[in-house]
């Protein structure tokens, strides 16, 4: 699943394409709004909202996308080819004279009023790439439910806005506990540590494809233990371990964790089902 950074990267993408200039085609391929039509309204700015997409237009409406685990939005300059898909995959074009924005595979599209943003949006929690950032809200929110697994509490939007299963399964290696450590029992000052390095590390990937980090040169080193399974921790040389359904099946990526046994203290998944 597409997280805050390249959420940011894709509403930076759509802005620079398409606020400011007039719609000359608008196609939004689900039942409930195919018959809208935008065109000839101007777009007045896209948005980020954690993992949400917001595209305002002129009249007061707001065109709202989520990505989860497969969709995505490509931009083509007039006349380019479009490249990202079959056609039965396009669920969405917003196209200007210069450039067309097309969704692919988009799981979640609607059309609401901007004025009624707040209901989509409004439960989020501090964005870790927006203007509302509030790390102190952020690590009450954070550590609310102290019995609660660090994992879950850092996915959960309600408590910071753009973390997904690999920020998570990073920021639980950086801060040397694993995923299943209830925040209740993190070390004093880890919690305020924890959110400072997510909205760095967040910053420091929103204008790169490639997300890192570490600070290996390697590409096959760019991230501590996720997508490292039964390779050598960077830093203790552990083999680090997953645990979740097999990679063959069609699963929410926020089922699976990885974590380093030498470098990451507190109870694993086995443990926390067996007690």
């Amino acid at each position: 699943m597409p997280e805050g950074d390249t959420v940011w990267r894709t509403a930076h993408r759509l802005h620079e394409a398409l606020a400011g200039r007039v719609l000359t085609r608008s196609d939004l391929r689900v039942p409930r709004f195919a018959t809208a039509d935008l065109t000839g309204r101007s777009v007045l700015d896209v948005t980020p909202r954690g993992k949400h997409l917001l595209t305002r237009f002129e009249g007061g409406l707001t065109l709202h996308s989520h990505l989860r685990m497969e969709g995505a939005w490509r931009v083509f300059a007039t006349g380019e080819r479009w490249r990202g898909g079959p056609e039965h995959q396009i669920r969405a074009i917003l196209a200007t004279t210069e450039h067309a924005a097309v969704g692919y595979r988009l799981p979640f599209l609607e059309l609401i009023r901007t004025a009624e943003e707040e209901n989509v949006v409004g439960h989020l929690g501090p964005d870790l790439l927006g203007p509302d950032w509030d790390p102190v809200e952020a690590v009450r929110r954070l550590t609310a439910d102290p019995g609660r697994p660090l994992g879950e509490a850092l996915l959960d939007q309600r408590n910071l806005a753009g973390i997904g299963n690999v920020f998570k399964a990073e920021l639980a290696f950086l801060a040397a506990v694993t995923p299943w450590l209830p925040v209740g029992e993190l070390p004093p000052g880890v919690p305020e540590r924890l959110v400072a390095t997510a909205h760095r590390l967040l910053e420091a990937n929103k204008d790169r494809v490639e997300r890192r980090t570490t600070t290996a040169r390697h590409p096959r080193n760019n991230l501590y233990v996720y997508g490292r399974v039964n390779r050598p921790c960077l830093r203790c040389g552990i083999a680090v371990r997953r645990f979740g359904p097999p990679a063959s099946r069609s699963t929410p990526d926020d089922r699976v964790s990885y974590w380093c046994p030498g470098c990451q203290k507190g109870p694993t998944a086995e443990t926390v089902r067996t007690n």
